[in-house]
């Protein structure tokens, strides 16, 4: 196969990017904008050991999956994926790179895997990132071409409400009227980098976020924000965000509010939810609204249990759970969305919901370090899926069930898969597209811990309802640990529990617990640990 020669290739296969796969002089061929169906005459662009690059020459035959596009720029700009094929073929595309991700790395062959929940595909993001450049001596944007940073200009994009176009072509006009320089990326000149609007599904209400270089031109850009909420009287927060860095992240970590409250706010689950421009929050609503509708099933609560959602962002997911938790412990490492959480906890009440900020492998470290240890841990990470330091402390919490939410198949199978080798098993899992019409998709995995592993028991029954009087007079050191987890959800070493039977002058077996030397120090018993130890050792009849 050598670059510019021509094939014909039948499409048998889709990746996660959206290029179809064919084969040819037994190698796999990538080509983008077909269909699984397509017979294509295929021009190679570029050719590696083991497979190749080729664009469409002309379709011989089409796929009865095919479609005309109904967007100008879907062949130019980076968004859509899928724009080319039916609805219904893109969810079963994205339901077998699910499953195959699942089979593939993390070696599960038999997931009980329910059937995946599509959305509305057009108009359905509740946010929009405008990039901004020059073209022709003027301010245009719109969205980057696949793979790069030049700016396809357009503003009419199915994906999001008509009203974002509108306010990013008043925005342009303003900029332009009054010359304010667009930035360039590559001499690192010029002002406005992004337009950036927000909006809350439910609500209406809009934010308009200009992100620019440096505070310099705050005045005009504060004119600019006024003009616009007069023009659209749904903008009720118009924030300048400062980025001087020449880097790809799109927002700075300076905000400064020109007018309005510097927030929005929307309802999610039945819950108000502020957000700024920082915070983390689905960008389709109705369709994570199921998604945590899944999420609360997946859980199981019954009003009692404590909740460990980590990676929490604004804490939509841990707030959405409030009304059938006991308890929800929330840790995200974005200050800005933690300080959204707390507020969000207060406008609704909730009022069994703590939010704390950092790194959540380091978080969760800290709280299996305290003992905690929650009934259901709620994971929602980045692309990049868990840090081993999460998991590991994790799996020593040892909760019963662990709900992962993820939009990256193949972390989410990884990170599935070690959990597993420390003794967690799926019960259930779903996909869920949030992203209709571009390569993503979410997935909702539960994994339960087994009753019994090799170094711990989960206490799966309840005390109240036993016979205990085969155990009284002579409860072993498991049946008490046993005891006090259940009633208390919380552990107690043997350590703990010999230091508190010697203060009752109870017998704990020659040398048991004692220390190898009298110069050695060892942990004592912790206030609320012997407390329960006591009323274990009361219950057992044993003091």
């Amino acid at each position: 196969m050598k670059k510019n020669d021509l094939y014909t290739i039948e499409i048998t296969g889709m990746t996660a990017e959206g290029n179809g796969v064919g084969r040819g002089d037994g190698i796999a061929v990538f080509v983008p904008h077909t269909a699984v169906g397509d017979v294509i005459s295929c021009k190679i662009v570029k050719v590696a050991k083991s497979y190749a690059y080729g664009i469409i020459d002309r379709i011989i035959t089409p796929s009865h999956d095919r479609i005309e596009s109904d967007c100008s720029v879907s062949k130019k700009c980076g968004g859509c994926t899928f724009r080319h094929i039916s609805y219904s073929a893109e969810l079963e595309i994205k339901d077998k790179l699910v499953r195959d991700a699942f089979l593939r790395i993390g070696g599960f062959d038999d997931i009980p895997f329910e059937e995946i929940c599509g959305g509305e595909p057009d108009f359905y993001r509740n946010k929009a990132q405008y990039p901004v450049a020059e073209l022709d001596g003027k301010a245009v944007c719109g969205f980057y071409s696949k793979r790069s940073h030049r700016v396809v200009p357009f503003t009419e994009c199915k994906l999001q409400p008509k009203i974002f176009g509108d306010i990013a072509e008043f925005c342009l006009g303003y900029i332009n009227e009054i010359k304010l320089p667009a930035y360039d990326e590559e001499t690192g000149r010029g002002v406005v980098r992004h337009i950036y609007i927000r909006r809350g599904f439910h609500s209406g209400e809009i934010m308009l976020c200009l992100v620019v270089k440096d505070a310099s031109r705050r005045d005009e850009l504060s004119a600019l924000g006024s003009a616009a909420r007069e023009r659209f009287p749904d903008i009720v927060s118009v924030i300048m965000n400062v980025n001087p860095k020449n880097t790809n992240v799109i927002l700075g970590e300076k905000n400064i509010t020109l007018s309005g409250s510097g927030e929005i706010i929307d309802i999610l689950c039945g819950k108000k939810i502020t957000l700024s421009p920082m915070s983390f929050y689905q960008v389709n609503t109705v369709q994570a609204e199921r998604l945590y509708d899944c999420a609360m099933e997946y859980a199981g609560l019954t009003g009692n249990e404590t909740v460990l959602d980590l990676y929490c962002g604004a804490g939509t997911i841990g707030l959405s759970f409030s009304d059938r938790a006991g308890k929800i412990i929330g840790c995200e490492i974005v200050p800005e969305a933690v300080e959204n959480a707390k507020r969000n906890a207060e406008i609704n009440g909730v009022r069994n919901a703590k939010f704390y900020c950092g790194d959540a492998g380091q978080l969760a470290k800290k709280l299996a370090d305290d003992g905690i240890i929650p009934d259901v841990a709620v994971i929602d990470p980045p692309r990049k899926g868990c840090d081993t330091l999460m998991l590991d402390s994790l799996v020593r919490m040892c909760p019963r069930k662990i709900v992962m939410i993820s939009c990256n198949p193949a972390t989410a199978a990884r990170d599935a898969k070690y959990l597993s080798e420390q003794g967690y098993k799926i019960e259930r899992a779903r996909a869920f597209d949030l992203f209709p019409r571009t390569g993503h998709v979410e997935t909702v995995v539960l994994l339960s811990k087994g009753e019994i592993e090799s170094k711990k028991v989960r206490v799966e029954f309840s005390l109240e309802d036993m016979d205990m009087s085969g155990f009284q007079k002579g409860a072993t050191y498991g049946e008490i640990k046993a005891y006090v987890l259940e009633k208390y959800h919380f552990k107690v070493s043997s350590l703990y529990i010999s230091q508190v039977k010697r203060k009752c002058g109870l017998d704990v077996g020659q040398n048991y617990n004692l220390p190898k030397s009298e110069n050695v120090k060892q942990p004592q018993c912790p206030p609320d640990k012997e407390k329960a130890i006591m009323e274990a050792l009361r219950y057992f009849q044993l003091h």
